[in-house]
């Protein structure tokens, strides 16, 4: 049981400590980074989704 406190008592010292938090401003800018990414990212599957579709219509004589 000491060594279960000895660590909690040690990772709160840590966190509290040693870590170094993100401001808001960097929150919120890091936010808007992975927003933009997964919307291209979505944008880019989807079309490539569309793309696939018509080539295998094309392929298999659906059209």
């Amino acid at each position: 049981m000491e060594k279960l406190t000895l660590y909690l008592k040690e990772s709160y010292h840590e966190l509290v400590k040693n870590v170094s938090w993100p401001t808001a401003a960097q929150l919120q800018e890091s936010t808007m980074v992975v927003l933009i990414t997964a919307g291209i990212m979505a944008l880019i599957i989807f079309l490539m989704d569309g793309a696939s579709k018509i080539f295998f219509n094309y392929l298999y004589g659906i059209w």
